[in-house]
């Protein structure tokens, strides 16, 4: 592609996407995917009542339990969510040991951030330390009995650990297992589309050079 042609793709008036035809059931049918993937079961109760879109009874069935774990993730019971999780997909932990590394962990953090650290040195001995013996571990077990170390962990080196942002991480890579394992996408169809719109424009931007355009902004190019 020429650079004149790169740039006019670039350059496009974003008056001119209201030109273009989107077929409302298709809109309903990515909104409804990314409800279903975030558990949000009342809306998407109120979006298939109002749409006419069909959710079968499993599949609210499997928001709920979905959205459950999620809750006991995010809410200091990691070991509430492994239980309910081995319910749900039985042989989960059994290959994705990772997983199983990220839950313990929370358990080991919520001990910590009671100001427990008799019973947070206990559980990782018991459950933690095990995974000392595997390579691809060893560093995120030292971060996580760094922790110990300080009177204020809070204030420590490796605080994020103790973060919202660390649990929400941690809940998200869960609900995209259970989804994976249950053979559903582990993605919702919106955040596939902005993956790929994000990568078409970086390319375009790319093949431009950097001196010619500002590296591509999903925020920006929303706003426009």
């Amino acid at each position: 592609m020429k650079e004149e042609e790169i740039r006019s793709t670039m350059d496009v008036d974003p008056k001119q996407y209201e030109l273009i035809k989107i077929n409302g059931k298709d809109s309903h049918s990515i909104v409804l995917s990314y409800l279903i993937h975030g558990c949000f079961k009342d809306t998407v109760e109120s979006l298939v009542a109002s749409t006419g879109l069909k959710v079968s009874a499993a599949q609210l069935e499997d928001m709920e339990k979905r959205k459950r774990i999620s809750h006991f993730a995010l809410n200091g019971n990691a070991l509430g969510a492994i239980q309910l999780t081995e319910q749900m997909s039985p042989d989960l932990f059994e290959n994705d040991k990772g997983l199983l590394f990220d839950l313990l962990s929370l358990r080991f953090v919520e001990l910590i951030s009671s100001k427990e650290c008799t019973e947070a040195l206990e559980f990782a001995q018991a459950k933690l330390t095990p995974f000392g013996k595997m390579q691809d571990y060893v560093e995120k077990l030292e971060d996580f009995m760094a922790l110990l170390a300080y009177e204020e962990p809070e204030k420590s080196p490796v605080f994020h650990l103790l973060s919202l942002d660390y649990r929400h991480h941690v809940a998200d890579k869960l609900n995209r297992a259970i989804l994976a394992h249950s053979h559903m996408p582990s993605y919702s169809e919106l955040e596939r589309i902005i993956r790929q719109a994000t990568v078409v424009r970086q390319c375009l931007s790319g093949e431009l050079g950097k001196d010619i355009v500002s590296p591509f902004s999903l925020k920006d190019f929303l706003k426009s």
